[in-house]
């Protein structure tokens, strides 16, 4: 049976546990959506690897989602869609990084016009965030801030926000750049959100956090529907979950994230290039 386009799942893949946020902001802006999500969870992080590296690891992600039939390629990993987005416009489907929903979000909630910005070696290396903001204003001040020990924290499960070594390691990163009187804080890896309360808590109530994945489910909710690519039947969406590697905070990141243990739902996933 052929199943048309508009039926098809919406893809979604992450480095490893970070992207189930953004399947969470799919999940309720559009129940009734089909989702296939991959982590990578094998071979997280992905933000200390080399641009080549990254830009191979895009590939077998995406590569593994088409094979699943989807119509749809969200790419739920800043350093991804900071390093690599170039290879996603190439695919056969639409594809939509977290980099310009974040950025687009950002600009709009800033009253100063100092920004910060926080994600993996790599996606701060690249300067993607820095580009897009000031491609929507050329006057922004943008500041970053590298922060490659709060991925390996979230994948173990150190996501309590009453967890001291949390705290102070966050503290640790977002010090430098509160120090520059930022008003609005982008999460620019799909970890962070996880971990927000705990960021907030550094930052205080004067500064805005986005939500790099909430931004890029909005941001592909009303492209799929702009598209008329929105499925026939608006309720009762199914969610299938792909990893390459069970880890140690899985159970625990998918409890807080969905109210409950998933990982029954889940599949192992054998992916080639």
């Amino acid at each position: 049976m052929v199943i048309s386009l508009k039926n098809r799942p919406i893809g979604v893949f992450d480095s490893g546990l970070g992207g189930l946020t953004v399947v969470r902001e799919l999940i309720r802006a559009l129940p009734g959506e089909d989702i296939v999500y991959l982590g990578d969870t094998g071979r997280v992080p992905y933000g200390t690897r080399s641009h080549e590296t990254i830009e191979r690891y895009a590939r077998e992600d995406e590569n593994f989602l088409l094979a699943k039939g989807v119509k749809y390629i969200i790419a739920a990993c800043g350093t991804v869609s900071a390093v690599a987005a170039h290879a996603g416009r190439l695919l056969p489907v639409k594809f939509k990084g977290v980099v310009t929903p974040a950025a687009e979000a950002a600009a709009r909630a800033t009253k100063s016009g100092r920004l910060g910005v926080i994600g993996t070696s790599a996606a701060i290396a690249s300067g993607a965030y820095i580009r897009e903001l000031r491609l929507i204003d050329g006057g922004f001040e943008v500041y970053q801030q590298a922060c490659p020990l709060l991925v390996p924290m979230v994948e173990a499960g150190w996501v309590s926000p009453n967890d001291e070594i949390l705290m102070l390691t966050a503290k640790r990163y977002l010090e430098p750049l509160l120090d520059k009187n930022i008003d609005t804080l982008i999460l620019g890896c799909t970890h962070y959100p996880i971990i927000a309360e705990t960021i907030g808590a550094v930052c205080g109530a004067g500064v805005r956090l986005i939500n790099s994945g909430h931004a890029a489910a909005t941001s592909a909710a009303a492209e799929l529907c702009d598209m008329r690519l929105l499925k026939d039947e608006r309720t009762g969406g199914t969610v299938q979950f792909f990893v390459t590697d069970k880890t140690q905070g899985f159970e625990k990141v998918s409890s807080i994230l969905f109210g409950g243990n998933i990982t029954e739902n889940i599949e192992k996933a054998e992916i080639s290039i």
